[in-house]
């Protein structure tokens, strides 16, 4: 048995599938992984994500510290409430986790890097702040509601019934949070579509649930998020990216802040010396062109020469295709084989995202 958030019996209520996920007992679907998935697209659905990690961190030192435990640069963030992504990244430039890092104000920042490797970023932050004077507070005291679809901010605010809470959320930017009466809203996600991860008390997280269950706003499990992220072109740590691979053969070289060229970050002499050299290999996207799957780990092959393979693939609802993203060779450009069970089926190469708000981003 693995552990479980605070509202794992409301999964066990709605009959949700369960699987182990980053060592937390998780709902896969609730009957209908597409039916799922398209809800998200079509109208919102919500997701319990309460497993990822938020770490508080405190002080006068904090954006000189996240200056230099991040590729990207803190100093984009200047407005209280403005979000950024980032990798962290060991000395060889390996990416240790993907996060969204939150300025709150010049002593307060707020980290939420993911559930699987908890312990390993929370050890690698400690011990890199040991010579700042930092603050570490991980809010295990904390859910985490995600709402997601063209519906998912209306139908939030009606759960949240008004009041100040509601009209601070509605005032909120994309990529911007909000904290007010002990709810964390902000207006992120992990699917390609608007909406808010609402970051909540324990002990509030079961009736904030309710009220978006009357609001007829869906729960989603993992399966559906998959897909989701997915056609959105959104990478999954330890299958898109871990401490084997850089994020300039990640599809992620744009999360990677090069100016100012004194900011010293952790692994940006490796990143450096690799950007120097051609030929390291590229992130991209497949559709395949005819019938098939396309699985994780499936060869991509050019004139019958492996040249990489996929690292997340799937079944696109949206698209009525199979997708996928691969780590291949620079010489790769247009077209390639994938081999499945000895077969060779042809996919063509397309830049990500695949879908961006319910449409397809594929050209015609």
């Amino acid at each position: 048995m693995g552990k479980k958030t605070s509202l794992y019996h409301k999964h066990i209520e709605a009959n949700a599938k369960i699987v182990d996920f980053g060592g937390y007992d998780m709902p896969l679907h609730y009957g209908s992984q597409i039916e799922e998935h398209n809800k998200v697209r079509s109208s919102a659905g919500m997701f319990d994500v309460s497993h990822m990690v938020v770490v508080d961190l405190h002080g006068k030192a904090v954006r000189g510290f996240l200056r230099y435990l991040l590729a990207n640069n803190v100093d984009r963030l200047q407005e209280a409430g403005k979000a950024l992504y980032s990798c962290m990244l060991n000395g060889d430039g390996g990416i240790i986790d993907d996060l969204i890092v939150y300025f709150m104000d010049e002593n307060w920042f707020r980290l939420v890097v993911n559930a699987a490797t908890r312990d390993k970023d929370l050890a690698w932050i400690e011990k890199q702040a040991a010579d700042f004077d930092v603050a570490i507070d991980v809010r295990d005291d904390l859910a985490m509601i995600a709402v997601q679809g063209p519906e998912a901010r209306t139908k939030t605010h009606a759960a949240l019934g008004g009041g100040l809470k509601q009209k601070k959320a509605d005032q909120l930017a994309p990529f911007y949070a909000v904290e007010c009466d002990g709810f964390f809203i902000a207006r992120t996600g992990y699917t390609g579509e608007d909406g808010y991860e609402i970051m909540l008390p324990v002990d509030q997280v079961e009736s904030f649930w309710q009220a978006l269950l009357e609001q007829c706003v869906k729960p989603v499990g993992l399966g559906a998020r998959d897909t989701l992220r997915l056609e959105a072109g959104m990478n999954l740590y330890g299958t898109d990216m871990d401490e084997s691979v850089t994020p300039l053969e990640s599809g992620l070289g744009w999360t990677v802040a090069w100016e100012p060229s004194e900011r010293h970050f952790i692994g940006r002499d490796a990143l450096q010396a690799q950007r120097k050299k051609p030929g390291h290999k590229k992130f991209t996207g497949l559709i395949l062109d005819g019938k098939g799957m396309l699985r994780n780990h499936q060869k991509v092959v050019v004139d019958g020469v492996s040249v990489g393979e996929v690292t997340s693939g799937s079944f696109s609802p949206t698209l009525g295709r199979a997708i996928a993203f691969a780590r291949v060779d620079a010489c790769v450009e247009t077209h390639c084989n994938i081999e499945v069970r000895d077969r060779y089926l042809p996919a063509t190469v397309v830049k990500l995202p695949f879908v961006r708000h319910g449409k397809s981003c594929l050209q015609n």
